[in-house]
C-alpha cells in the first residue's frame, strides 16, 4: 500500500472496517470491497467503509462506481481531503485530467499532507504548462517527501482534525528526536489550534533561534505573534522573511497585513499596490487592500478592490463576503447572478460556498426578498458547521463549572489581592449585541482609549488550564482558588502590561472581547479595580444577528438556531450568577435604552465609570478612528432605529429560537415605544 491509500488509523475504526482495511492491504481487493459493502448496508454512514469502498473499487478498475461512492463520500464528510485526492485518482484514470487537477487541488487544501496530490499537480500543472504553479507543488512534494513518515502523519492528523492523536504522536516523536526543527513547528501548530498561544509562541521563538533560514517556521512564527496581537514584534519577523525573500509576494503581504496591524496604513497600501502591479491575477492582495482600505473609512476604495478580488478569482467567497459585511453595500443583479453560479459550480470550495451563501442571504435581504434570503444564512450555517469542531455540551459544561467554583466565598477569600491598576474596561456579552457601539461611544472620550477584542484574558485562562487531552479533567477555573497573592497580582500587572501597545496614553482603555463574560471571576481576582459593563440585546434581535453573520474567528455557537439559543441562555444564567456573587460589579446596558435614550444611557455609563460628562461622546460617528469589526461602517453613522427589529421579517423562519428563547424573550426589559412584538 502506498501514502495515497493511508486513511484513518485501525484503533479509531470499527472492527469490521479495520479488517477491510487489512484485506486491501493485503491485496485481497475482493474480500476487501465485500466487507467494505456488508457494513455499509447495515450502516450507509460509516465514511471510513466508503473510503475502503472506494479505494478497492478504483484498484479493481472500476473507476465509475469508485466514483459514484466517493460522491457519497464527500456528501457526509465535505472536508475529508483523501476523498478528493482518490476523486483525482480516477478522474485522471478516465483522462478527465482538468477535472484531476481540481480534485487534488482541494484536497491538498483540506489536507496539506497528501504527499500523492502533490505530485500529481506539479505533473499536471507542467503538462498544462503553468510552470510557476508546477515548481511550487513539486517544492512541496519534495518536502513533504523528506520528512520521517511520522512527521507526515501528524500534519495529515492535524488537517483531519485529529488534535490529541496528532499531539501524542508528535510529542512521542520529539522525544526521541528532541530539536527537530519540523517536529517543533507543528508541535507549535497543534498549539495554536488548542488556542495555548504561549507554548506556540515559545517553540516558534525556538525554531528561528535554532534554524533562522527555515522560512516556514518564520512565517508560523509571525502568524503566532499576530494571534497574540504582539504586532510590533510580528512586524519585525515579518521583515526578516521580506529582506531574506524580497521578491516573494506571500511575504510582502504578510509585511502589509502586520503594518495595517501596527497603524502604518500608508505603507501597508503601498506595499500591496507594489505585488498588485507585479501579480495582477492574484485576488488575495486585492483583498487585504480592501480590508485596510474599510479599517480607514475609505469605503469607496475598499469597495473597488473588493471587486477586483472576484474579477481576479470567480469563485472567491470571501471578496463577496467582505462587500456585504460592509453592511451598506447593494448588490447588482449581475453580481448576484455571479455568486449563483460559482454556488452551483461542483469545483467551488465549501470555505467559498459558504461565504457566497452569508452574501447572498445579505443581497436578497437588502432586497426584502426574505424567503430565498433565509434559505441562503441556513444553507451558509450548514456549510460552515461542517469546518468548525464546535461541542455545546463541553461549552455547557465549562459554564457551570465557572459558577460552582466562582463562588461569594472565593472573592471574599481574595479580597484585597490583584492588581491595583484600575485602567480596564471590559464590555462582555454575545457578538452583535451592541458592544461596538459602546466602544465606539466611550472611545470618544478623552480619558479612554479604544483598542479592540483582546485575547489576553482567554489565552491566561487556556494557560491556566494547561495542556491535558481530551478524557483528563479541566484544571480551570478549579485552579483560581489555588492561585496566590503574588500570582494574582502579577497576572493583572502583566495584563497592563501586555495591553500597552494598543493604547494611545489615555487613563483608561476598552477590551471589547465579548467572550470574557465567561472569565469575568478570573478578572475579579487579578484586576479587582476593572469595570465591567454588559452589553446586551434583545433576545430574537442578538441571536438572528449572530445567525445571519459570518465570523473571521470564533463564535462557533452562531452556525445554528438550536445552537445560539442554547448559547445565549447559558450566556443569561452565567450573567445572573457573576450578579449574584459580585453585585454591583458588573453594569447592564440594553442596546434598546441606548437607541431609545443616547444621552441618559451615556449619563449612567459614565457616571459608572466615574467619567464626566463629553458632548463628544454623543457624537461618536464623526471619528476618524480605525475599527476592525463587522460593525464598523454602522457605528460610523447616527444612531437609528431601524435595525432594532429587522428579526421580525424572518419571522416565519425562527420557530426554534422563538421556542428555545421564550423564558430570555418574556423577561427582557425593553422600552415601550421600541418593544418587539411578542414572539409566539
Amino acid at each position: 500500500m502506498t501514502e495515497t491509500d493511508a486513511g484513518q488509523p485501525a484503533d479509531e475504526i470499527p472492527d469490521a472496517v479495520s479488517e477491510a482495511r487489512r484485506l486491501l492491504q493485503g491485496g485481497k481487493l475482493k474480500a476487501a470491497l465485500a466487507l467494505a459493502e456488508a457494513e455499509l448496508l447495515d450502516k450507509p454512514e460509516n465514511t471510513e467503509a466508503l473510503y475502503i469502498q472506494a479505494v478497492t473499487l478504483r484498484y479493481l478498475g472500476q473507476s465509475g462506481p469508485a466514483l459514484q461512492a466517493l460522491d457519497r463520500l464527500k456528501s457526509q464528510r465535505p472536508a475529508y481531503g483523501r476523498a478528493y485526492q482518490e476523486e483525482g485518482h480516477n478522474l485522471k484514470r478516465l483522462g478527465d485530467l482538468q477535472r484531476a487537477a481540481v480534485a487534488y487541488q482541494r484536497a491538498v487544501d483540506l489536507n496539506h499532507a497528501l504527499i500523492a496530490s502533490w505530485r500529481e499537480l506539479a505533473a499536471l500543472h507542467k503538462r498544462n504548462g503553468n510552470q510557476r504553479e508546477s515548481d511550487l507543488a513539486q517544492a512541496e512534494y519534495s518536502r513533504l517527501s523528506a520528512l520521517p513518515s511520522e512527521l507526515v502523519s501528524v500534519t495529515s492528523l492535524i488537517h483531519e482534525g485529529k488534535l490529541f492523536r496528532a499531539e501524542k504522536l508528535c510529542r512521542t516523536y520529539l522525544q526521541k528526536h528532541p530539536h527537530h526543527i519540523e517536529a517543533m513547528r507543528l508541535l507549535a501548530m497543534l498549539g495554536m489550534k488548542l488556542f495555548v498561544y504561549d507554548d506556540a509562541e515559545f517553540l516558534l521563538e525556538s525554531c528561528v533561534e535554532f534554524a533562522p533560514d527555515y522560512w516556514l517556521a518564520r512565517y508560523d512564527y509571525v502568524n503566532v505573534l499576530h494571534k497574540r496581537q504582539k504586532f510590533a514584534k510580528a512586524l519585525e519577523q515579518a521583515r526578516i522573511l521580506l529582506d531574506a525573500y524580497p521578491g516573494n509576494h506571500a511575504f510582502q503581504l504578510a509585511y502589509a497585513n502586520e503594518n495595517v496591524a501596527v497603524g502604518n496604513f500608508d505603507t501597508a497600501l503601498e506595499i500591496y499596490d507594489r505585488v498588485i502591479e507585479k501579480h495582477p491575477a492574484f485576488a488575495q492582495p486585492y483583498l487585504s487592500r480592501g480590508h485596510a482600505l474599510k479599517t480607514i473609512g475609505r469605503l469607496d476604495d475598499a469597495i473597488q478592490s473588493y471587486r477586483s478580488a472576484y474579477r481576479a478569482k470567480a469563485d472567491f467567497g470571501d471578496a463577496f463576503w467582505s462587500l456585504a459585511n460592509l453592511k451598506t453595500y447593494r448588490f447588482t443583479d449581475a453580481e448576484i447572478n455571479r455568486m449563483l453560479a460559482r454556488l452551483d459550480d461542483p469545483a467551488t470550495a465549501n470555505v467559498d460556498r459558504y461565504h457566497l451563501c452569508f452574501a447572498l442571504g445579505t443581497a436578497y435581504e437588502a432586497r426584502q426578498d426574505y424567503s430565498k434570503s433565509f434559505r441562503c444564512y441556513e444553507q451558509g450555517n450548514q456549510l460552515k458547521q461542517q469546518d468548525t469542531r464546535y461541542d455545546p455540551d463541553g461549552l455547557d459544561a465549562a459554564m457551570r463549572r465557572q459558577s460552582e467554583i466562582c463562588t461569594a466565598e472565593l472573592f471574599a477569600s481574595k479580597a484585597g489581592l490583584g492588581s491595583r491598576h484600575d485602567d480596564p474596561i471590559f464590555i462582555v456579552g454575545l457578538p452583535r449585541a451592541g458592544s461596538t457601539l459602546l466602544e465606539q461611544i466611550l472611545a470618544s472620550h478623552s480619558m479612554v482609549d479604544g483598542t479592540m477584542e483582546l485575547p489576553n484574558i482567554i489565552a491566561l485562562a487556556h494557560r491556566l488550564n494547561g495542556r491535558r487531552f481530551v478524557s483528563e479533567e479541566a484544571r480551570y477555573p478549579g485552579i483560581l482558588a489555588d492561585l496566590s497573592a503574588e500570582q494574582l497580582q502579577n497576572f493583572g500587572d502583566s495584563f497592563i502590561e501586555e495591553t500597552r501597545v494598543h493604547r494611545a496614553g489615555a487613563p483608561y482603555f476598552i477590551d471589547k472581547m465579548p467572550n470574557n463574560f465567561m472569565h469575568i471571576g478570573l478578572i475579579q481576582l487579578i484586576l479587582p479595580k476593572a469595570r465591567i459593563i454588559d452589553a446586551r440585546r434583545h433576545p430574537m434581535a442578538c441571536c438572528f444577528s449572530g445567525f445571519k453573520q459570518l465570523f473571521a474567528d470564533g463564535q462557533e455557537f452562531t452556525y445554528g438556531q438550536e445552537e445560539i439559543a442554547r448559547y445565549y441562555k447559558g450566556y443569561v444564567r452565567l450573567m445572573e450568577h457573576w450578579d449574584q456573587v459580585l453585585p454591583g460589579k458588573v453594569l447592564r446596558v440594553h442596546y434598546e435604552h441606548v437607541v431609545a435614550d443616547l444621552e441618559g444611557q451615556l449619563r449612567r455609563i459614565l457616571d459608572y465609570l466615574g467619567l464626566p460628562f463629553e458632548e463628544n461622546c454623543l457624537n461618536y460617528y464623526q471619528t476618524d478612528r480605525s475599527i476592525r469589526t463587522p460593525s464598523s461602517e454602522q457605528v460610523r453613522q447616527p444612531i437609528y432605529r431601524g435595525g432594532l427589529d429587522q428579526w421580525r421579517n424572518f419571522e416565519p423562519y425562527l420557530d426554534v429560537l422563538k421556542r428555545d428563547l421564550a423564558e430570555e424573550i418574556s423577561r427582557y426589559p425593553c422600552p415601550d415605544s421600541l418593544q418587539p412584538s411578542a414572539a409566539g
